[in-house]
Parts: C-alpha cells; sequence; structure tokens
C-alpha cells in the first residue's frame, strides 16, 4: 500500500528539500504566536513560568535497575517523563513569549537529555541484546523503543523551532544534539532490521510501529540534510509501516482498543501526515479504504463522555487526541470523527497538550479556533459490526446516548494487549457503566511476562464469562470464539457465538453458545438478553457465571433480579430465572491508582450459580432499565 506507491526514487522528488521543509511555525515566526488563541498562549507561558526555578532531577543508575530487581516502573519513568515534559513547556513558553527568558532552562533541558545514558526505558531493555540478562544497559547498543523515539523527536522538533536563539546562545548546543541523534535514531533505524516493531521478521506488530515511526520521519524530515538518505530513511519507514496495516482486518477494528488507537491508528495518522506536509500534498494515503476504517474505529468504539469500549488492555474512560481526531476526520471526510473530536475538546474546555510529544501537539494549534467554533455533537453511532475483531456493538436508538447500549466481542485470545475474555460484553444504561469490563491496572513487569495471566483483570473469571469447574478461558489464538454471527435491524440487533474453543479440554465443554441481544423497543419495552446455551460432557454445580458491575447490586428478596443504581436516577434490572440460578455478589476492593482513577475505590463481581448438579441448559439474563 505504500511504499509501493512511494519507491525511494520517487520519494526523492517529492519529498521537499530540508531547507523548504516548514511544518510548523518556529519561535521566530512571531506573527504566528500573537494570533494564537489567548487561552492556548496564557496556559503555555503559565506552565513555562512554572519551569523556571526547576531542577532537573537525577535518573541514578538504582532506579534504572528497579524493573530488573523487583519490578518497579514508575520510580524511574516518573522522573525520566518529567524532565521530557519540563523540556517540551519550556519550548512552548518561550515560543508564546519570544523574548528569551526560558531559553537558559530549555538548554539545561536538552543538554540533560542529552547527557543521559540511554534513552530507552528500563521495561523495553530487552530490545538491546547485549543487555540480557544485566539490570543495566550496555550503551554501547543503542535501541530504539517507543520512548528513546519519543525523546528524539522532541529533542529535533526543539532544534527546529529554536534553530536561532540556540545558535546565538551557542552553537555548540545543536552540534551535540545532531550527534545524540545520529547515534541513537539515525545510525540504529538505518543499519538494523532486527527490531521487532519493524516487522521484518516473524513476529507480528502493534501499535509500537506507528508510534516509533511517527517520531522516526518526523526526526529524519526536521534534521537530516542529505536528501538521498533522507528519502532513504522515509522509504524503509513506509516498508515497516506495511508490517503495521497487514495485521489489520479490512474493518479498520483495533484489537487493542480505543485506550491505545491514538498511538496505533493515531499514530498511523502521524506518520502520513507527516508525509503529506512534507510533500506538499503530493503524498497521500487518506484515499486508501484502510486507513479511512482504521480512523473510523474511534468513533465506532464511542460509548457516552469520555466513555468507551475497554477490550483489552484500555480504561474505560479515554481523554482522546481530540485534535487529531479532528484532523484525521477531516482528512478522509468523515463528520462523526469530526464532531467526536470537537465533542472531546469541549468537554474538557479544550485540548489537553502533550508537551511530551511537540510533533503532535504543535500541527494540532491550526485547528483550535476550528474546534471553538464546531458543535460537537457525536453521531452516537447505532449499530457497530467489524467483523475482522468480531467486535459488536448496539445502541436502543442512534443518535443519543440515551437508553441502553451493549457491546461484544467473539475474537480469540492472543489479540494484542489481550485479555482472556473471548464472549464478553458490557452494558451502559442512559450512558452510564453497569456491566463493566475492568480494564488493566498500572503496568509491572509482570503485565508483560509469562506470568501475565495471574493477574486478575486479565482473567476470564473477572469478566462477563462463565467458568467451569474451576477452569477458566486460556491463552493463545487456538482459544477462540467459532460460529459467529451478527444481525442488526430496526427492531433488534445481536451477536451469536460458541465460545467452547476458548476454554482448554479440562473445562469439559461440549459447545457454549452465547447470544447477546438488543431488542429496541418497538414491539415492547427496550431489554438486553445474554442467552447461553451449554453442553457439558459431564453434570456439575461446579458452574459460575460472572458480572462484573460498578454499583452493588441490590437483590430482591424472592430471587429472580437484581438491580444496579447509579445513584443519580439511572438504574438496571437484571431478571433471571431463579429456578434455575442463585445470585450472590462480593466487593472488590480496587487498590491500583490507574484503576481507581477509572472506578473509584472498588467494584462489584455477580455469581451466578446453578442450584443443583446441570449438564445443559438455557440461561437468560433479561436487563432493562427503570
Amino acid at each position: 500500500m505504500f511504499h509501493e506507491r512511494y519507491p525511494e526514487k520517487v520519494l526523492e522528488k517529492v519529498l521537499l528539500p530540508n531547507d523548504r521543509y516548514r511544518p510548523f511555525a518556529t519561535a521566530s515566526d512571531r506573527a504566528y504566536w500573537s494570533k494564537l488563541a489567548e487561552p492556548l498562549r496564557r496556559m503555555f507561558a503559565q506552565r513555562g513560568e512554572a519551569r523556571l526555578d526547576f531542577a532537573w532531577p537525577a535518573l541514578p543508575a538504582t532506579r534504572y535497575m528497579d524493573f530488573v530487581k523487583n519490578g518497579n516502573r514508575s520510580r524511574y519513568e516518573d522522573v525520566y517523563f518529567e524532565r521530557r515534559r519540563a523540556l517540551g513547556e519550556l519550548v512552548l513558553a518561550e515560543c508564546v513569549e519570544g523574548a528569551g527568558r526560558f531559553m537558559e532552562q530549555i538548554i539545561n533541558g536538552l543538554w540533560t537529555l542529552c547527557e543521559e545514558s540511554y534513552w530507552v526505558l528500563p521495561a523495553h531493555m530487552s530490545l538491546s541484546k547485549a543487555s540480557a540478562g544485566y539490570a543495566l544497559p550496555d550503551v554501547d547498543d543503542q535501541v530504539i523503543d517507543l520512548f528513546a523515539a519519543e525523546t528524539a523527536a522532541l529533542v529535533a522538533c526543539a532544534d527546529y523551532i529554536l534553530k536561532e536563539p540556540l545558535d546565538a546562545e551557542c552553537p555548540m548546543i545543536r552540534k551535540r544534539i545532531r550527534r545524540e541523534m545520529e547515534r541513537r535514531m539515525f545510525t540504529p533505524f538505518m543499519e538494523r532490521t532486527d527490531f521487532w516493531w519493524m516487522g521484518f521478521g516473524s513476529r507480528g506488530v502493534n501499535n509500537w510501529n506507528p508510534w516509533i515511526l511517527s517520531n522516526v520521519i518526523g526526526s529524519f524530515l526536521l534534521l537530516e540534510d542529505n536528501p538521498g538518505r533522507r528519502a532513504q530513511a522515509i522509504a524503509k519507514s513506509l516498508c515497516s509501516l506495511e508490517a503495521f496495516t497487514s495485521v489489520y482486518y479490512p474493518d479498520g477494528g483495533c484489537d487493542e482498543g480505543p485506550g491505545y488507537w491514538g498511538r496505533a491508528g493515531g499514530s498511523l495518522f502521524d506518520c502520513l501526515e507527516l508525509l503529506y506536509v512534507a510533500s506538499d500534498g503530493q503524498i497521500s494515503f487518506y484515499d486508501e479504504p484502510l486507513v479511512r476504517e482504521i480512523g473510523r474505529y474511534i468513533s465506532r468504539a464511542h460509548i457516552s463522555g469520555n466513555d468507551y469500549v475497554n477490550f483489552a488492555d484500555g480504561d474505560a474512560r479515554l481523554r482522546i487526541s481530540d485534535d487529531l481526531v479532528y484532523r484525521f476526520g477531516g482528512r478522509i471526510g468523515d463528520e462523526a470523527m469530526c464532531a467526536l473530536g470537537a465533542y472531546a475538546f469541549r468537554q474538557h474546555g479544550g485540548s489537553k497538550p502533550n508537551f511530551l510529544s511537540l510533533l503532535r501537539l504543535l500541527p494540532g494549534l491550526d485547528v483550535y479556533d476550528e474546534l471553538m467554533q464546531h458543535d460537537g455533537v457525536p453521531h452516537y453511532l447505532r449499530d457497530v459490526w467489524l467483523d475482522g475483531i468480531q467486535m459488536f456493538a448496539a445502541r436502543e436508538r442512534g443518535g443519543t446516548d440515551q437508553g441502553l447500549y451493549i457491546a461484544a466481542k467473539g475474537g480469540h485470545n492472543a489479540e494484542s494487549h489481550n485479555h482472556n475474555d473471548v464472549g464478553h460484553f458490557i452494558v451502559y444504561a442512559s450512558g452510564k457503566p453497569m456491566i463493566i469490563d475492568i480494564g488493566v491496572e498500572t503496568y509491572i513487569s509482570k503485565t508483560f511476562s509469562s506470568r501475565r495471566y495471574e493477574i486478575w483483570t486479565m482473567q476470564s473469571a473477572y469478566h462477563g464469562l462463565p467458568t467451569v469447574r474451576g477452569v477458566q478461558q486460556a491463552a493463545g489464538k487456538a482459544y477462540r470464539a467459532s460460529e459467529v454471527a451478527c444481525l442488526a435491524d430496526d427492531d433488534r440487533a445481536e451477536i451469536s457465538m460458541n465460545i467452547a474453543e476458548a476454554y482448554p479440554a479440562e473445562a469439559g465443554i461440549r459447545s457454549w453458545y452465547r447470544t447477546c441481544r438488543l431488542n429496541r423497543g418497538s414491539k415492547s419495552p427496550a431489554s438486553i438478553e445474554i442467552v447461553d446455551r451449554f453442553v457439558l460432557n459431564e453434570p456439575t454445580s461446579e458452574l459460575t457465571l460472572s458480572l462484573m458491575t460498578l454499583r452493588e447490586p441490590l437483590f430482591s428478596e424472592g430471587g429472580g433480579h437484581f438491580l444496579l443504581d447509579d445513584g443519580a436516577g439511572v438504574r438496571l434490572r437484571v431478571a433471571f430465572d431463579a429456578a434455575q440460578l442463585t445470585a450472590a455478589s462480593e466487593r472488590i476492593a480496587v487498590e491500583d491508582r490507574r484503576l481507581r482513577g477509572v472506578w473509584g475505590e472498588h467494584v462489584y463481581r455477580v455469581q451466578l450459580r446453578p442450584k443443583d448438579a446441570v449438564r445443559e441448559a438455557e440461561w437468560k439474563l433479561t436487563m432493562s432499565q427503570q
């Protein structure tokens, strides 16, 4: 798709030479910065002023060693990112003020980053084979991870924006920048093909690919003076980017979930937009159907407010990159994306600039006024079916977040950022979460290791799924949904599947057909039905159907239903056959700070169990808004 259309020889002709490449305003463009929206100017100045006395914190070797020694990521990463955030804030403050007041601290920040031994995070040091088995990296083996690439792009942007004032202070600053960029970014990228995220080996890629490549492309475009090498780097980037789109189905669905879309599909847009601008629009992939569908995924996953369908490692509540979604939608002519970007912008009273990524922040400034003027009303799509990743979603009515909403998934248990969750579903009522997907805790060393599924949030028992004889779903591509079908019309929408293959043989499941159905209420009150028809090898009473809820379930005295009440007038009634099933709940304390930021201090798990040993049965849950 990419490299075939623009091979190296074509790129040499269509890419603007370095001295004519003007992707965004520099600090010397006073007319641009003086016309910037006042709220932005004020915020940038305030952020910079807060950093005038910033003491650049140390990153001692022993903090780098934490990850190998005890699995702790945060003690190193907190300081690492704070350094970079401070530099980004200072650069923007200097741009809006233009008086040199922030230059001393900017120089300190740039020199500090150049002095770091390694830009790669401890958690990503496995990219360096020479560092294997050690708690500190072999600094002679410079590799490129997500944040080495982000750091390179941040430094490259600062160099480009502040070229004249930096040279006026001391030309050695920019000379040092080029030395570090060469050994940490340019040489490793040009000479190596063994980084897994490049996609040149047997391992599949994920969001790392476009995320890193956007920073690679941006850095080469900004700093590389040699036209031939510049074109060669972009050509290699396009070859690598093919590996990312090749793992996508035509529906554009992101199996990593909306939380990662911003650095999957969103970073794909960053790559394509950088090339579009660097060629005066001659390099354009916005007519490609797959590119367009990858963009549209984010509006298809939107539920209400800041809530998104959070299958896989994602938070249920996101602050999306509003201007990026808006700009992406504009390029492909998708008004639903534009409206969602403008809505997210209005939800928060303006964008939340990512000072770690000036390469993304700066283009967004150009649409600030457009976002202010857009009505920002989401389209609230009625039906969503992504047959590749097997994600289903349906609303009681399109165009509003009021009424019932359900999302469910098939797929398999080897997805990127996988949870063992084939057949799982979530339910919202008038935009309020009722049956939920917990999401993921703060990352630790165990998260991406062979012990991943020891973490409770990854396990099927903490999703809306059955557990048979204590056996949960297993990880791996073989553990999947089969016989998946979907339909939607004005009366109902449903997904059905057999989830038996998602469980290992010891579960003893012959078949487990699940149907998740939304009755829209055209002939009777709207309702959601979850119907499970199953056959086991042998009868058992060790059978549990779990439901995760945000609110404490209020059980009826006679059994047969429970209520979920959000405390503000929205209630969901969940009915079941009391002749077949008993129900109980447990309160689960939320101790992880990431999850607490989404759900608060606790969640609940409802467990439904058969009253007698059962070999085959049909269970039905009926949910209605009260």
